[in-house]
């Protein structure tokens, strides 16, 4: 992973990310199935999965969500470990995971990829969300602008990609993909400063060796750039593209 959490502030403020993973859940065909959860964050989500009667696990390689979801949910196994160096000795009948992949380098997705289909028994069903092509395009292209402005190299921190380039990742490593999806959701974030908060939050690694100064400085110009399309009726949005995808282990 690529990022370091505010836990606590994500757990506030930004609980949209788990609240869209839930249709995610209707995907899971069977009853009884064992259930790892990928990158589990705060636990909202694998909590859900539980409540559906699915033996669950949750894993994620952020010590401060994983205070936060043993602490709301001690009932629940939970699991210190990255997705693209995880391994497990038992076999789940379903892996599922919501808005985590486009955190892992590109790099490293056919590993994490062939980790889970290890993870899995004979015909398990591997279930995501993630970012697709064309993310947030609005704000990461007003954000390289800025940098720019002020000669600096703006790094994209994030992967996000077609369905033709992931697809062949999963066939590549072993899966037989059902179905795969590339969609907008603009999403509405909370509050007044929704925008502000959600670069903070989520764009770290670009401003690794910047000054808060100019880094406050750099946001609070996308802020003013993107309002006239971010902000709707009195509420700020993010520009969301996902891509959503079933696949079987063969």
């Amino acid at each position: 992973m690529n990022i370091k959490w505010n836990a606590d502030k994500y757990n506030k403020d930004f609980t949209f990310v788990n609240q869209y993973g839930n249709a995610l859940l209707d995907m899971i065909e069977g009853e009884n199935l064992s259930v790892l959860d990928l990158g589990c964050g705060d636990g909202n989500l694998t909590k859900s999965l539980y409540e559906q009667g699915y033996k669950v696990d949750g894993m994620d390689a952020s010590n401060e969500m994983l205070e936060i979801a043993k602490s709301k949910y001690p009932e629940i196994n939970f699991i210190l470990s990255d997705a693209p160096n995880f391994s497990i000795d038992c076999k789940y009948d379903v892996v599922f995971s919501n808005a985590v992949f486009h955190w892992i380098d590109s790099n490293k997705q056919l590993k994490m990829l062939q980790n889970v289909y290890n993870s899995l028994k004979t015909n398990g069903q591997f279930i995501f969300e993630f970012g697709g092509y064309g993310n947030t395009a609005l704000i990461h292209n007003a954000l390289k602008i800025e940098f720019e402005k002020r000669g600096l190299t703006y790094v994209m921190p994030c992967y996000f990609p077609t369905i033709g380039e992931y697809t062949t990742l999963l066939e590549k490593a072993g899966f037989l993909v059902r179905n795969a999806i590339l969609f907008d959701r603009l999403t509405e974030l909370k509050g007044e400063n929704g925008l502000y908060d959600w670069i903070k939050m989520f764009v770290k690694t670009p401003f690794k060796n910047i000054d808060i100064t100019t880094e406050n400085e750099i946001i609070n110009a996308v802020v003013n750039s993107l309002k006239l399309v971010l902000f709707q009726n009195g509420k700020w949005y993010a520009d969301y593209v996902r891509l959503r995808c079933k696949a079987i282990k063969n």
